[in-house]
């Protein structure tokens, strides 16, 4: 009888042990649940108002349209998570895009043009990281300067003109398919992955959650703050290089235009996501559905046919919003 109830007992405690699991699991992925339940709901609502939203051709063109700044996203999540931000993300996608697009049109080789864009925004990306992760200078101001410098660069060295004229082999990731499927949908598949994983599952990841949420406590603990921090801005800089890379060699052509207010979407995906504008907080997950929702949100606002001039307006209100909304949440779990 003893052994019955033992057992019985221990039944019960692998039982309450899984609901406990499965009760952290939903606490700690509530925000990324609660965005996918207004993605469901969004669709549900789309697919009534509009036949042609779900259409496997229009699901192809959001994914398409969203790929580059799906890059800058993902490097746009590292930075928020240390308590930073990049506004510089568009500006370095548009200056490294165009001196790579001039030197690879001079030469006809797609391998200098592909190494001077990695190269480009790689230095941006750096040049950001030691002003901000070492000499301690104001993110926002950083990235802001280095925005404009970007642009104006972007402009004078194109003398605002289109670049085209690109070889062929260029449009290996924008135009190739594999069974169907473009390669730079493929490409943006595998960067979640290697991202998610880096994130949760590596000590790089770990130190930038460090970083965000108490660095001084990070720095007491051993953690290399400053090194950390600038090696996210230069990992965002690397996105920016492969966002550039992706939208050129899609549109085989390189204008100043590239990348115009791209950091609006990539802060805006990050932070529907979840990242928390505080840091310390974010997942890739999370910022996959926030670039998604931000996508269709842009595609469905085309196809109710709102003048293009609102849709700054609708996204600058989704952005508010989330952060409205992850404010409230902090100040209901300090509360409890």
């Amino acid at each position: 009888m003893a052994i019955f109830l033992q057992w019985d007992k221990s039944i019960q405690e692998a039982y309450m042990n899984k609901q406990s699991r499965m009760k952290r699991a939903v606490q700690n992925y509530k925000t990324e649940l609660t965005m996918l339940g207004v993605f469901c709901v969004f669709f549900a609502v789309m697919s009534i108002v509009s036949p042609n939203f779900l259409s496997s051709q229009n699901m192809l063109n959001v994914a398409s349209q969203v790929s580059a700044n799906a890059m800058l996203s993902v490097g746009m999540t590292l930075v928020i998570i240390t308590g930073g931000i990049d506004l510089s993300v568009g500006g370095i996608l548009g200056l490294s895009g165009m001196i790579g697009s001039i030197l690879m049109v001079q030469t006809k080789n797609s391998v200098v043009g592909f190494i001077t864009i990695m190269a480009v925004a790689l230095i941006c990306g750096l040049i950001n990281g030691i002003l901000i992760g070492y000499i301690k200078m104001p993110a926002f101001i950083v990235t802001l300067g280095m925005m404009n410098i970007c642009r104006s660069l972007d402009y004078v060295i194109s003398d605002a003109n289109t670049q085209s004229g690109f070889p062929q082999s260029w449009q290996f990731i924008g135009k190739q398919r594999v069974m169907g499927i473009p390669m730079y949908l493929i490409l943006m598949v595998i960067v979640f992955i290697i991202f998610a994983f880096i994130l949760q599952k590596t000590k790089f990841g770990r130190f930038l959650y460090a970083c965000g949420s108490n660095a001084d406590a990070a720095k007491l603990s051993g953690i290399n703050v400053r090194w950390n921090v600038c090696a996210a801005y230069i990992v965002c800089g690397f996105m920016c290089g492969i966002a550039a890379w992706i939208m050129t060699s899609r549109m085989m052509a390189c204008d100043p235009t590239y990348g115009s207010i791209a950091e609006m979407d990539a802060i805006a995906a990050a932070v529907i996501g979840g990242t928390s504008m505080s840091g310390g907080k974010g997942t890739i997950g999370g910022t996959v559905v926030g670039i998604f929702l931000v996508g269709f949100l842009r595609n469905a606002l085309n196809l109710l046919g709102i003048n293009p001039y609102w849709q700054g307006s609708a996204l600058g209100a989704v952005i508010v919003v989330a952060v409205l909304a992850e404010r409230i949440s902090r100040m209901r779990h300090k509360k409890a």
